[in-house]
């Protein structure tokens, strides 16, 4: 942990609570904001120091991680309005750790150097789970010195981080992580669905996967929530159907096609459709 550094985080969600416990437990002095109380409660409870507003996180630190829905939540946390911010950017690294697109990234990195601070992004891949074990993977994109600094202010976070250039190189990568991620699940979840119809023991199907060679923790963890019927939210169809719309945007500015992902995003959206948007991805099984 970087020395004198001073740390804040905003955005105390399903990801970031359990981010921002795991770098006070490693001795972060860290400040924090978030929208509700409970989360920010429990934080202080552990050590962090707690404030009203967004600003005097800002005001406070030299380094601010955020993990917010996407990027109108995060424009809205930082007042952004044509190429101007309510809180006080100059002079600070603002980390953006969520899940926006390649150009919003872009556009926001330029605004706020244009006012005198650094941007770096960070996007993790994993979901609650990883984020409470502090293993989750992050690639860093931005200028060098400014990502080094946030890769040591991070560690704690994080199994394993990757360098990948200049804003959006990082965004660009998860999003490319997140076809496999996103085919690899609903492929699990196809295959329970066609057991079930087959009259086969999903308990016996999750041993055979989990023996194999195609086993991972994702897969165990997610194979486990099928056999029991667990729908409790790691990364939720909303959440998971939203990253699918990022890559198909960006997909098609390139000219790619990626039909399996179309499929899933179809899967997702009928899921979302009946009800299950707040749950877990594997409650896409419940579509028929």
């Amino acid at each position: 942990m970087l020395h004198g550094v001073r740390v804040g985080f905003v955005g105390l969600g399903r990801m970031g609570e359990p981010m921002a416990v795991n770098l006070v437990r490693a001795g972060t002095a860290l400040t924090v904001w978030n929208r509700s109380a409970p989360a920010a409660q429990r934080l202080a409870e552990l050590g962090a120091r707690v404030v009203p507003q967004p600003a005097e996180v800002f005001a406070s630190c030299d380094v601010i991680l955020a993990m917010l829905a996407n990027g109108a939540v995060l424009d809205e946390v930082l007042g952004r309005h044509d190429g101007r911010f309510s809180v006080p950017v100059g002079g600070r690294t603002l980390v953006n750790m969520g899940t926006v697109a390649p150009e919003y990234s872009r556009s926001l990195a330029a605004d706020i150097r244009a006012q005198g601070g650094s941007f770096v992004e960070a996007p993790v891949s994993g979901s609650r789970v990883p984020a409470q074990q502090g293993a989750l993977v992050a690639m860093l994109a931005g200028d060098a010195a400014d990502v080094a600094r946030v890769d040591e202010v991070i560690r704690p976070t994080c199994a394993s981080t990757f360098h990948c250039g200049q804003v959006p190189r990082a965004l660009e990568m998860k999003l490319a992580v997140n076809v496999y991620l996103i085919t690899m699940m609903l492929g699990l979840v196809e295959a329970v669905r066609f057991a079930d119809g087959r009259g086969l023991d999903r308990a016996l199907l999750r041993d055979i996967l989990d023996a194999g060679t195609m086993a991972s923790p994702l897969s165990r963890v997610k194979a486990a929530k099928l056999v029991a019927g667990d729908f409790s939210p790691q990364a939720s169809v909303s959440d998971v159907l939203y990253n699918s719309r990022l890559i198909l945007d960006a997909a098609t500015q390139i000219d790619a096609d990626l039909p399996l992902l179309a499929s899933c995003a179809g899967l997702l959206s009928q899921a979302q459709a009946l009800g299950y948007g707040d749950q877990d991805v594997v409650a896409v099984i419940e579509t028929r």
